[in-house]
């Protein structure tokens, strides 16, 4: 008898905009995983492409969260954190991947904190320097170009990139926080196509997975993307595997978002392509 398999999801939550856990519930649970949320904080809506939204901050509620779970044993195959609000949220999380990491659980870090060569607006430098101590528990890390070039401390160099630099990136970040795998998003070799690299660092072996450039501002591809890995990742699949099948079903949600002629500061249109990325994992 199969066993249904448990992620604690580490995210906010917005009433509008389908990214953080409005993308992680509804992608992991058609992967067929059971998923425990933890949310770090309340927004009325996703905050890319929009002048105001309204904001609660969850800290206060978060290690209550964890007794309350530690109390009636739980016990999760993985943790997947995301956009945390603050140095504060960091330190949490890590104290939560201690307490609930087990011999096989995988924790998946996707260090949300930059993009287009800069910080959110909302962190600082010694934001990063907690989100690199979260990354070193990782066995996954799920950066940008620009979150990577903060990890590593290195100036942010803007697209086309070589090969070679992608790959001293890959294995870098790998070195740096000991990490099993990395998964870097944004590759671009020659501004036609674009999508991510992995690098196994235990096999030492880098795959990518790349698809056409589509023009536009797309925003949320990051938590859709890395949502969709870690479902592949918990059905049995590689890292590379996983990375191809959620770059396929991030691809699709753009185009059938361009195809409803959607509104993608709300995020991707995302709810018709589950079916496919369902069959992609051999759900259906």
């Amino acid at each position: 008898m199969s066993v249904q398999k448990t992620v604690a999801a580490i995210h906010d939550i917005s009433g509008m905009g389908k990214c953080s856990l409005t993308a992680a519930i509804p992608v992991l649970s058609a992967a067929g995983v059971s998923v425990s949320v933890m949310p770090t904080a309340v927004l009325s809506t996703q905050t890319g492409g929009l002048n105001s939204y309204t904001y609660r901050d969850l800290t206060d509620d978060l290690r209550p969260f964890m007794a309350h779970w530690q109390k009636i044993g739980v016990n999760f195959d993985a943790v997947y954190s995301g956009f945390l609000g603050s140095s504060s949220q960091i330190d949490i999380v890590c104290d939560f991947v201690k307490e609930f990491r087990h011999n096989d659980t995988l924790f998946l870090c996707d260090p949300a904190m930059a993009d287009n060569g800069a910080l959110y607006d909302t962190f600082d430098f010694s934001f990063v320097e907690k989100m690199k101590k979260l990354c070193s528990y990782a066995d996954i890390i799920v950066p940008n170009f620009t979150e990577a070039a903060f990890l590593l401390d290195r100036e942010y160099i803007s697209p086309p990139y070589t090969k070679e630099y992608t790959e001293d990136l890959l294995k870098s970040l790998a070195e740096k926080f000991n990490s099993k795998y990395v998964v870097l998003t944004g590759v671009d070799f020659d501004g036609k196509f674009v999508g991510a690299g992995a690098y196994d660092a235990e096999n030492d072996v880098i795959t990518y997975s790349l698809s056409e450039r589509i023009d536009g501002m797309f925003h949320s591809t990051g938590d859709l993307f890395a949502s969709s890995l870690l479902g592949g990742i918990l059905n049995g699949f590689s890292v590379n595997e996983s990375t191809e099948k959620a770059i396929e079903f991030v691809v699709n949600s753009i185009k059938e978002t361009v195809k409803v002629d959607g509104d993608s500061r709300f995020g991707l249109a995302f709810e018709r392509c589950l079916p496919m990325y369902m069959k992609s994992l051999e759900l259906i």
